[in-house]
Parts: C-alpha cells; structure tokens; sequence
C-alpha cells in the first residue's frame, strides 16, 4: 500500500469513526436503590444490553428512595432529568398531570403487553392509557421468629391482632421486644394501613375523600398505641424506619415484622441460621395486605426514545427479569418469571397468596402529601403527643382540604 493510499484509508477510517461517535446514543436511567444488588445488576444489563447494540450506550444514576421523587422534580424543573426512570407507580397520576411522562400503548406490541400478569401492568394506567411497566412488585406479610413465637404458645405465627398482643407479652418477658413498628421515613403511613385495612377501614373512599378517620381508624390507631404504652414493641418507635425494624429482627431481637418478600432474601445472604416463618398480617374484622409496584417510566422530553425503549424491551425479557425480580426478592410480574422454578420457594408462595386479599395506594392526585399527613398524625400518637380521635379527626380535615373534599 502506498503512503498516500495510507493516508487516504486512514481519513476515511477515522471520519468513520466520528460518524459512528456522531450516531452513538446515551440513554440515561434513574434507578431506585433497593439493595446492594441494584446497582450491579443494571451495570450488568447496561453492558449486555450495549454489547448487543453497539449504538446504544446506558448510564445508570441510582438513587436512594427517599430522596428519588424530590431528586426527579428538580430535574424535571431544570431539565436535566433522565430518559427512562424507577418511580413508585403512586406517583404517575401526578407526573401525568404534569405532562412529563409518555404514554407506552403505542410502542408495546400485543406480544410484548401479553408478557405481564394483568394486575400488576393494569396498576401503570391513568386514564386507559400505560405511562408505567411494572419493574418491581410486592406484597406485606408478617414473618415472625419460630423459637420465640413457639414458646409464647404460637408455632405458626399470630392470626388475629389479640394475638399479636398476646405473644408479645410473652416475648417481652423474655426479654425481647414482641411486634415491631415502622414510624420513620418511607412507608411511615402505610404501616399504620396494615391495622386499618384488617379492621375494616379505608383510606379514601369512593370519591377520593380521606375517611381514615373512622371508628375503623381509630381502633386500628389504638391497637398499635397500646402495643408502644405496654412496651410490646421496639423502644422509639417514631426513630425507626423500615431497614431499623428489620435488622432488629434479623439480629434475633424482635419477634414479629411486618414487610415485603425481600427481607427472606436478605436474612438469606445476612443471617442464615436464622429460623423464621411467614403468615398473614394479622386480622381484625378481615383479611387484607398492601401490595405495590414500582414502575419503569419514559420521560417525554427524552431525545432517544426508541434507544430508550429498546433497552425497556431487554429489561423485560426473561431472563433479566428472573435475574432482578429473584435477586432482589421481588414478586413476578410477568408470566414468563411466575413459571420459573426460581419462585417456587416457600415464602415467595406465600406472599403470591395473600394477593387476593391485597390492597393497592390508591390511584389520587396529591397522594404523596396525603400520606405526609397520615404519617405526621401517627408519629404523633406514638408519641403520645396527641389522642388517636383527635389526630385522625385532624389529619383528616387537612388531607381533605389539601384534596378540596
């Protein structure tokens, strides 16, 4: 080959790679930290995904959950926010109202819709249209210690809230704390709803109108002051978030918690001598527990939405959801993960169980500042700084005129 043929071949060589770099696309994904498995785990389909599509770059932002929704508001404010993102599906009917997100419908073939069990895809719908495809989804159920539940007289685990009451006494006399509760950060309120539900109470009604504050709520409130005044539960309670109240319980200190499917994943990896059972939460009048998703979303300012949805597609496929859903301690959210024998274990079909019984956030505007107003009301009842009525009755009126009910 002769110089200028030399010269030639390598102008054209690196003109092709700047078209190549030109071309290159940079999807950008916000995802919620659940373990110390998420990040890794999207790194690792980020660069699959890459491998596959040459084009296509991924850069994974994660974010811890209690500060993700002010992190995305300020970015979608300013404009820098990502392309694709995690969002707790209660979150929708606001970012919809806002007219950031798309609307999915038009890029899911009917093959691609058929993949997901149908309540958990129905729960990304605001207005008969999909802004959100369910990444992640579970359900509550209250694991207890054997050794300690078999010697306060229940092998099995409490039914019923009397003997939740029951049990911890006999806990308590042993030293131990006998029922944990949750009065810090995320999902502050939705602890309280695990007594509402099961005792007949609701959180709005029908018409979007906050009611917790019924006879319903305010027993629920009662049962779970009287568990704190007795010292049936862990001490401060109102400094203890969701993580707290589970390491107590994986450190063999606390008989009973109330949580998702991922805590068996971790007293797996964390404490495997650990023994333990999982039931029901526990009744009043009825049967109830809270399910949820969280929910993978496309921004509608993105500049690469085809690239951003063929990375959604890949997350999707079989085998990155049995990977994710499995590792993380999820429930299935599609048909392909229920029939894989990675979920045929013991706690992961008890949870699937409880389903028909379950609960979902319900679907208003403003729902996020609702469930501030419920979780300062129990703080300060755990507190004891205001009676349950009163707190509820107040709680209430606030949230209504915050919905204009």
């Amino acid at each position: 080959m002769t110089r200028i043929n030399i010269r030639i071949f390598a102008s054209v060589a690196t003109a092709l790679l700047g078209m190549s770099t030109a071309n290159a696309e940079t999807v950008r994904i916000a995802v919620a930290h659940y373990s110390d498995q998420t990040l890794p785990y999207f790194e690792k389909m980020a660069k699959e995904f890459s491998k596959a599509n040459p084009g296509i770059s991924i850069k994974v932002e994660e974010v811890n959950w209690d500060s993700l929704q002010q992190k995305l508001q300020t970015d979608i404010v300013g404009g820098t926010n990502p392309d694709l993102s995690i969002v707790a599906t209660r979150w929708l009917l606001d970012l919809v109202r806002d007219d950031v997100v798309e609307p999915l419908d038009a890029r899911m073939t009917p093959a691609f819709k058929d993949k997901f069990i149908g309540a958990f895809i129905n729960s990304g719908k605001v207005a008969s249209k999909t802004y959100g495809l369910p990444i992640s989804a579970s359900a509550r159920g209250l694991y207890y210690n054997k050794a300690m539940l078999e010697k306060a007289g229940y092998p099995n685990g409490p039914k019923t809230w009397d003997e939740v009451v029951a049990a911890s006494k006999k806990i308590k006399a042993t030293g131990a704390y006998g029922f944990g509760i949750q009065g810090k950060e995320i999902e502050t309120e939705i602890y309280w709803f695990y007594s509402l539900w099961t005792n007949g109470g609701e959180v709005v009604d029908a018409n979007g109108k906050a009611v917790f504050d019924s006879a319903a709520g305010i027993k629920a409130a009662n049962i779970y002051k009287s568990l704190i005044d007795q010292g049936l539960t862990q001490p401060g309670v109102t400094s203890n978030s969701r993580e707290d109240v589970q390491n107590l319980f994986k450190q063999g200190r606390l008989g009973m918690v109330i949580t998702a499917p991922f805590l068996a994943k971790q007293i797996q990896k964390e404490k495997p001598g650990l023994q333990y059972g999982v039931t029901a939460i526990p009744q009043g009048s009825n049967a109830a527990t809270f399910a949820t998703t969280d929910s993978l979303i496309l921004f509608k300012n993105s500049k690469v939405k085809t690239a951003a949805w063929q990375f959604s597609e890949f997350l999707f496929s079989k085998a990155a959801r049995v990977a994710f859903t499995s590792g993380e301690g999820f429930l299935p959210t599609t048909k392909e993960e229920a029939a894989d024998p990675a979920f045929n274990d013991a706690v992961t079909q008890s949870f699937i169980s409880y389903l028909p019984t379950a609960k979902f956030a319900p679907v208003i505007a403003g729902w996020e500042d609702l469930s501030k107003i419920v979780a300062n009301a129990m703080q300060a009842v755990y507190l004891g700084k205001s009676k349950p009525e009163d707190a509820l009755k107040a709680a209430a009126l606030q949230a209504n005129k915050m919905l204009k009910k």
